[in-house]
């Protein structure tokens, strides 16, 4: 070997060390996911929506990356559970959007677990609708920072009542709003370290309200793209959610431009994607389904990707991607390790957006909510028990081919009874019960939503997220909650009440395993029903609020153990007890 071919070598070597060393020490990139509620993939003008216009939405696909063909599932919590855990969402025990059943297993480790273990800032900002309690909080589930609430819809957007941290507060103006302040104020604070940022938003989610700026434009526009069976199309709802898209629209463009201002743009990866298909009948690119549905337009959501530098401006992914591939994608892409012990049934996509892709193979991808199930390949749908749409050619499920190609149809079939063989047994038949007295978070709080009524005891609407309990008409009538308290000690109970003056002076106990304390209603307290006067149209199953004061009932010796968390009343002087919204248990000593 000559002389200059070793020195060659060594130079090669050294550029080389030199590389490694550059690509180890560079700094990692920082993640800001937005997902929002009920927002379809027609619901942006970057994929053909004329009706109202989303350019900072856009512009995450001219400046990065759209994949074309992008699933999530039917409803909010199983979408939000597969985008935490890289898994299909039964795996988690996911099995209602409410009253406990959009909680995760605690096995199930989650994408802010991940890049908290990686030195991340973490932090969550809007619905988080998996789980309320410690141990289910998202501050449990790897996020140091958390502004919003767990709940999976809310009943009044402006000046909600909002958790931050596992403490009661009031936010500030129009929710999504404040949560973009929250989101740029953790931006500044984490600027200088990486920091990976969750942005729930619960917009375009009903009750339809939006600020008078953003709805003006709407309030008398007639759309031209209609639902493809524009008949059945609530126009009134559809200018709602336009209004209410566009306002999603100027609040990104706020993150974008902190990000610009801090300098943050260039070493940040921004995600935008939706959690399931519209809520509403109105223009959807045709397809068929909507939220709840398992059909493309069910499951179909907007997915935008920017990372200035790495991921190629204007590219456009036409193969078949989901939720479940965002945990493994994001880890590669930040090149951190997944914590998660259990098998992933996503996978990176990086090789897909980084234009590596040589050879990328089919794949399958499931889709499933109250026991229908459907499978979507890169070119079929699969419906169970026997639909199959080719859907290149039918992109609007209109003709059925499962008796023109039975081979095709069988082998999805098969697939899909696989599937439910090895994820759905036991489904919503485990026992979870509410869970109590944690000192990583002291105060535990138990809504109406996780109670249920005996008696006359009913809520104040069929959904139970936002509800609370009222017609409390008897001293046979009950509250109870199925908790389990995980610590001994001495807890502080307070009730959120509302009660007319003329029904003042019940007595009340609160009793779980042998501890009761006893209190009066000593206080009037009777708010009027807000929300009605921020909605742009009919509520459809969300109840008003009320401002409910807090009542001291006093303090409970608890012993570790599962029971019923039982409220009733001794005495009834007046036509009714109270109305109930909230029981906050504080572990005091």
């Amino acid at each position: 070997m000559s002389d200059n071919f070793k020195c060659l070598s060594r130079s090669a070597a050294c550029l080389l060390l030199a590389a490694t060393l550059a690509a180890s020490a560079a700094p990692k990139p920082n993640v800001l996911v937005i997902l929002t509620d009920d927002q379809g993939w027609g619901d942006l003008s970057v994929n053909g929506n004329t009706n109202l216009r989303t350019p900072h939405i856009d512009s995450l696909a001219s400046a990065g990356a759209m994949l074309d063909r992008f699933y999530v599932c039917p409803v909010c919590s199983p979408t939000r559970a597969e985008f935490l855990t890289g898994r299909y969402h039964p795996r988690s025990g996911i099995f209602s959007t409410s009253t406990g059943g959009e909680r995760m297993d605690l096995a199930e480790r989650t994408i802010g677990d991940t890049f908290k273990v990686a030195g991340y800032a973490t932090g969550a900002f809007g619905k988080w609708h998996n789980g309320s309690q410690w141990p289910y909080h998202p501050n449990a589930r790897g996020f140091d920072e958390y502004y919003g609430f767990t709940s999976g819809h809310w009943g009044d957007y402006f000046d909600p009542p909002l958790d931050h941290n596992g403490k009661l507060v009031r936010g500030k103006g129009f929710i999504i709003d404040d949560l973009t302040d929250h989101v740029m104020q953790f931006v500044e604070k984490n600027r200088r370290r990486p920091f990976f940022c969750y942005v729930p938003f619960n917009t375009p989610h009903t009750p339809a309200q939006v600020p008078d700026r953003f709805y003006a434009k709407f309030a008398n526009f007639e759309p031209k793209l209609r639902d493809r069976d524009p008949d059945r199309e609530e126009l009134a709802k559809t200018r709602a959610v336009l209004a209410m898209c566009e306002n999603i629209d100027w609040n990104v463009g706020r993150l974008l431009r902190k990000l610009d201002e801090l300098k943050l743009s260039e070493n940040t990866i921004v995600i935008y994607f939706c959690d399931n298909g519209p809520n509403g009948r109105r223009w959807n690119g045709g397809m068929k389904g909507r939220k709840g549905s398992v059909d493309e337009g069910g499951v179909r959501s907007p997915f935008l990707i920017r990372w200035p530098g790495r991921i190629p401006a204007g590219a456009k992914v036409p193969q078949i991607a989901g939720a479940i591939d965002l945990l493994p994608t994001l880890a590669d892409l930040a090149g951190i390790p997944v914590v998660s012990a259990k098998p992933l049934d996503g996978v990176s996509l990086n090789p897909l957006l980084l234009g590596a892709a040589k050879d990328w193979p089919d794949r399958m991808i499931f889709s499933h909510w109250a026991g229908r199930v459907s499978v979507r390949t890169q070119r079929h749908r699969f419906v169970a028990p026997n639909q199959l749409f080719d859907m290149p050619a039918d992109p609007g499920q209109d003709r059925n081919i499962a008796g023109e190609q039975p081979g095709v149809a069988a082998r999805l079939s098969g697939a899909v009874e696989k599937w439910k063989e090895q994820l759905l047994p036991g489904l919503g038949k485990q026992e979870w019960p509410f869970t109590v007295g944690y000192r990583e978070m002291p105060l535990t709080q138990l809504p109406a939503r996780d109670g249920v009524p005996h008696g006359n005891v009913r809520r104040s609407a069929k959904a139970p997220n936002s509800s609370f309990f009222t017609n409390w008409t008897s001293t046979d009538d009950r509250i109870t909650w199925d908790v389990e308290v995980a610590t001994a000690g001495k807890y502080e109970a307070v009730i959120h009440y509302a009660c007319p003056k003329a029904d003042v002076g019940s007595t009340i106990e609160l009793g779980l395993n042998g501890s009761r304390i006893e209190g009066v209603v000593s206080e009037p307290h009777d708010p009027p029903l807000r929300g009605q006067e921020h909605d742009r149209i009919p509520r459809e199953s969300e109840s008003y609020v009320k401002d409910f004061k807090p009542m001291r009932l006093g303090v409970m010796d608890l012993k570790p153990g599962r029971g019923l968390l039982t409220l009733r009343a001794l005495k009834m002087p007046g036509k009714s007890v109270m109305e109930v919204r909230l029981v906050l248990l504080t572990l005091v000593k």
